[in-house]
Formats: structure tokens, sequence, C-alpha cells
């Protein structure tokens, strides 16, 4: 196995191959913004059809005496909410905090930013793992039609579009903007 230079090593790093550079111009930010927001929309949007569809299930053609198999529940509706709950949790911690820079006290600032962080990233893991469960559980193993199991394909695709507009969102807030200044005395 190779080993890196010792005058291209930094010990600071944590991935021997850092993550490959974008270069989006002046917009950047603008850009990751936009595409988290558009993500977010998407995300919820894609499981509302779903409720909707759901509330609006006619019986089978052939049966018209039998209602619908199953209807989107409260239980469908507590992994986005663990989502979204993770992602505001997230997205409201300050960046600078969390690294440790601009001098914000002592270090116990800089790891409780960090352990509500992880709770933030944890509430939002479980969102996925539960929709996942739901999807299994209440709709794949019942053998219900594919327009009954949509339901649950929605609730799995909206978990990971808001784990998405959530790193995406991170990411896109981390790097400066042209126009900021950094004034200091």
């Amino acid at each position: 196995m190779d080993s890196l230079p010792r005058a291209n090593y930094d010990p600071r790093r944590v991935c021997l191959n850092p993550f490959p550079a974008l270069n989006l111009g002046k917009h950047r930010r603008a850009i990751g913004i936009y595409l988290a927001g558009g993500l977010f929309a998407l995300a919820n949007w894609t499981f509302l059809d779903a409720a909707i569809l759901s509330a609006h299930a006619h019986p089978p053609w052939d049966e018209p005496q039998t209602p619908p198999p199953v209807h989107v529940s409260f239980v469908d509706w507590v992994p986005g909410i663990c989502s979204l709950l993770g992602m505001l949790v997230v997205n409201l911690i300050d960046k600078d905090r969390v690294r440790g820079e601009e001098g914000f006290g002592d270090g116990g600032a800089v790891w409780r930013a960090r352990l509500i962080l992880f709770i933030g990233f944890a509430l939002m893991a479980g969102g996925l793992a539960g929709s996942v469960t739901v999807l299994v559980l209440k709709y794949v193993m019942q053998d219900y039609l594919e327009q009954y199991t949509y339901y649950g394909y929605a609730n799995v695709s909206q978990n990971v579009a808001l784990m998405l507009s959530a790193i995406v969102l991170w990411i896109s807030q981390s790097t400066h903007s042209e126009y900021e200044y950094s004034l200091s005395i």
C-alpha cells in the first residue's frame, strides 16, 4: 500500500482521497440553496400525493363492494415528521460552532453543538429506517396491488429526498459567499 508523501499529508484530514472540488462560480451558494428547496418540495409533494390518493382510493373495479385494503395512516406520517425535525435541527446549528472556530467560548459549546448535530442526523436516519420498515411491514409483506404499495414507496422517497435536501443545504450554507466580509479587530 502506497502512503502519501509527507509534503502532501495534512494530519487534519479524515479521508485519504479528498472530495472533488466543484467550481460552480460565484452563485454556488444560491444554486445549493435552491436545489435543497427543490428536493424539500419534491419530498413533501411525493408523500402528499400518496396521502391524497389514499384518501380518494376507490374499490377495485371487479369488486365494487370491497373497500380499499389499506390507507395512509398516522403510522405513515411519523417517519416523515422525524426526518423533517432532523432536517430542522441539523440546519439550525451554527457551522462555525461545530468546527470550533470563531472563538465560541469553551470546548463544551463545541461538544454540545456536535451532540445536537448527531441527534439531528439520528432523527433523519431513524425516519428513513422507519419509512423502510413501514414499507416492508405494511405494504410489501401484505402483498397489495402496485397502486397500494406506491404509498410505501412514496414514504421512503420522501425521507430520502429530505435527507438529501438537508445535506445539500448544509454543504451550501457552509460555503462562503463571494459577498461575505470577515471583519475582525
